[in-house]
């Protein structure tokens, strides 16, 4: 296999030689680039191809508080089994909290006290003989069309096999088609197949502010069509690239899609139909987290 610099980004990227014994480059990608061209394709070209990149809006609380949960567990299984107790969470938390995006410091310790009483929870009704095989961890498997990589939240070693779990922080009501429709646990079960070298069929997503756990437990096909859609979608990519690289206008390679999402989409500003969105503050959808604070009427988006 050969790498050559990618015409735009000036990085190498993988080849393979095709049946004609052309090289054909394989699209490096993560389960998150491609679910941002299938949300929008202007917001990925903005993310991905612009240099210089426009600049974002401002830091939303939801993520904050996504990103401070996720560090704080994945720390807490860092620590020496004897030490995986409720009473090293406070510390955890504290250390990795991030205070952006929030209305103000009232509601930052209503978020924070919130976030602490899920992860004391969730770790008291872990089952202490769990065998992981990865926390944080970073999985990668190639296909004829991609160089995939991801990292999944938790892989546990269950009966022979590998589970994905993915944690959850944000809209309630995650059920079990939810993790059967998720592109993202299907390619970690993908690529965690290849690495570990053991079926991984099954993936959970494990809603922290609920307890509860969305199951799904794949067949090779389903994996297989999952798959298919990631390979399409880098298809659709790759032709969008070449078409302004050719020439074509960049809001016409890659247009808006608008919808829901342009509301939270950091790049409002810049686009025309985020800015006749309606204007979501940066704190929205942890409002109803906060007791002192009315719970938001409208839809917010997951928090991951």
């Amino acid at each position: 296999m050969s790498r050559t610099p990618h015409p735009r980004r000036g990085k190498d990227v993988p080849e393979q030689l095709g049946f004609d014994m052309m090289p054909e480059r394989l699209f490096v990608c993560t389960p998150s680039k491609l679910a941002s061209y299938a949300d929008c394709p202007r917001r990925y070209r903005h993310t991905y191809l612009d240099r210089p990149a426009p600049q974002k809006g401002p830091a939303w609380a939801h993520n904050s508080l996504g990103a401070s949960v996720h560090t704080a567990l994945r720390n807490w299984w860092d620590l020496p089994e004897e030490r995986r107790t409720s009473t090293a969470l406070p510390r955890l938390l504290r250390a990795t909290w991030v205070r952006e995006g929030y209305r103000d410091d009232e509601q930052e310790r209503a978020v924070y006290e919130r976030a602490l009483s899920w992860l004391e929870a969730y770790t008291e009704g872990l089952d202490p003989d769990l065998d992981l095989l990865g926390v944080e961890r970073t999985v990668a498997a190639k296909t004829a069309v991609l160089a995939l990589s991801g990292r999944a939240d938790r892989i546990d070693a269950r009966g022979g096999e590998a589970v994905i779990v993915d944690y959850k922080t944000g809209r309630t009501g995650l059920d079990a088609d939810d993790a059967r429709g998720s592109l993202a646990l299907a390619l970690y079960a993908f690529a965690a197949e290849r690495v570990f070298r053991r079926p991984c069929r099954t993936v959970e997503l494990h809603h922290l502010p609920t307890g509860t756990v969305a199951r799904h437990e794949h067949t090779p096909e389903s994996i297989a069509r999952h798959v298919g859609r990631a390979e399409d979608t880098a298809r659709d990519i790759i032709a969008a690239e070449r078409a302004l690289a050719d020439g074509t206008p960049p809001d016409e390679a890659f247009p808006t899609r608008p919808g829901s999402l342009c509301s939270w989409c950091d790049f409002r500003r810049v686009c025309p139909a985020g800015a006749e969105a309606p204007v979501k503050e940066t704190w929205a959808a942890v409002e109803a987290l906060a007791p002192a604070v009315p719970p938001a009427e409208d839809a917010s988006p997951a928090v991951s």
